[in-house]
């Protein structure tokens, strides 16, 4: 098989060329702009482009498919030939879904924690000795890639709601047709596509009438939006089922789930991690893993990369990385780090950095999230609205929308950075949060700063 990927370099482009030519297949792709660490894994491969920029020429008709990214336009010079020579277009979502049209399909969607979920049941398979294949969003400890295809009966799938590709408007994770789902949660987001929130719901709505006839999607008993769309819901020919969460305590900063008179000792923490992880075991209840299995699996998983990751630690300080970015996880990451540490400051440091995030008519979306924190500080670095070609706010709206008159705004990496590196973390932990990077600063150096301060 002969594939071409238009704009390679992707996050998920990038890792489905790695797993298909591991699979044995001809794999070629341009990009106009490639990043690490997209450069260095292609060129592991043999996959990097000579020159970056679009090459018609590398369209010939007996190309067996074309994978189309996100990132190329809609009048992108080889798409428009691979279009004239009629060649096979598919986004990555289709053609995930045109690898594994014979296995196994579990889905996993919901406004936060999917890849969190996703992690966990890879783990769980993996520990169990299970052959699978997954399309997972963050690089994950004992993984080499985040798409793995291969013979597997089963696949574990991330089911993002963006859109396909520049010329399939349709949100990912209606392609994929499950036959195992989740939806962990429903908090509006991508305002850019998704305009309302009512419109927003729908595409979950119409993601529980992929599940196939017979199949079964587990849903996060706390929301109320998203019980409510269930209790509206017209898919007779799915099953719908309910999780919530497990009995569990914490002492001493570590949590301990409490199953059938047996403990098992997590090294992940908070109410939403322990309702991802209970929408993980009803996933693998179905995939024949127990829940005492399941479980004890847990005590091994660190966690996804950025989710509540631990940058470093002394006696009296944590510092973590987060990739919250909407107001829901905002306001589960802050209540999660308070709620493990009741007695400690927390210092939690938002980047607004997505295109919900940057719009003034989304900002009020933000209210009261930061309430928990004991110093709220809110970052935009000030070349970002430039970049995204949308029109600024002020310090004093970022106030007005979070609510919050003591809130702390900082619009330079370099103050950011000075404020915190200052900051007197004695009996504290700090929490930085973005699916951005903070203007370019090194947050492993930082965190290092933060704890060599008394």
């Amino acid at each position: 098989m002969r594939v071409h990927f238009i704009a390679i370099g992707g996050s998920a482009m990038h890792n489905l060329a790695i797993a298909l030519t591991k699979k044995g297949f001809q794999v070629s792709g341009s990009d106009d702009v490639l990043f690490e660490p997209s450069i260095s894994r292609l060129a592991k491969y043999g996959l990097l482009p000579e020159n970056n920029g679009w090459y018609p020429e590398k369209l010939t008709s007996d190309l067996d498919a074309v994978i189309l990214g996100m990132h190329a336009r809609a009048d992108n010079p080889e798409l428009l030939r691979a279009q004239e020579l009629g060649l096979k277009i598919y986004s990555y979502p289709e053609y995930i879904y045109e690898q594994s049209k014979n296995k196994l399909r579990v889905v996993i969607g919901g406004s936060h924690g999917k890849t969190t979920i996703t992690s966990m049941i890879l783990h769980a398979l993996k520990t169990a000795g299970k052959d699978f294949d997954y399309l997972v969003g963050a690089q994950l400890e004992g993984f080499d890639t985040m798409v793995q295809l291969s013979d597997a009966p089963v696949i574990v799938i991330e089911g993002d709601e963006y859109l396909s590709s520049p010329v399939d408007r349709r949100p990912k994770f209606h392609l994929y047709k499950g036959h195992v789902g989740v939806i962990s949660g429903i908090a509006w987001d991508h305002i850019n596509v998704f305009p309302t929130f009512d419109n927003y719901i729908e595409q979950f709505d119409l993601f529980i009438q992929t599940i196939q006839s017979g199949g079964t999607i587990y849903y996060a008993d706390n929301d109320e939006v998203l019980k409510q769309m269930i209790a509206k819901n017209q898919s007779v020919a799915v099953n719908k089922q309910p999780y919530s969460l497990p009995q569990f305590e914490v002492n001493n900063g570590v949590t301990t789930i409490i199953h059938e008179n047996e403990r098992y000792a997590l090294q992940v923490f908070g109410d939403h991690n322990l309702l991802n992880m209970e929408a993980a075991r009803s996933v693998c209840s179905q995939l024949d893993i127990d829940s005492a299995a399941f479980y004890s699996s847990m005590q091994t998983f660190k966690g996804a990369a950025r989710r509540l990751e631990l940058l470093g630690k002394n006696e009296h300080t944590n510092v973590y990385k987060d990739f919250a970015h909407s107001p829901s996880k905002l306001k589960a990451t802050i209540h999660a780090v308070k709620a493990q540490f009741p007695t400690r400051r927390l210092i939690a440091c938002i980047e607004l950095h997505t295109f919900s995030s940057l719009d003034k008519n989304f900002l009020s979306e933000y209210a009261g999230c930061m309430d928990e924190a004991d110093q709220a500080v809110v970052f935009i670095d000030a070349r970002t609205f430039e970049q995204k070609k949308l029109q600024p706010y002020s310090e004093s709206d970022v106030k007005e929308a979070f609510k919050r008159s003591d809130l702390i705004f900082y619009n330079e990496p370099e103050l950011l950075k000075q404020s915190l590196e200052q900051e007197n973390t004695t009996n504290a932990n700090v929490l930085l949060m973005s699916s951005g990077n903070f203007g370019g600063i090194n947050l492993s150096e930082l965190a290092n700063d933060i704890l060599n301060i008394k």
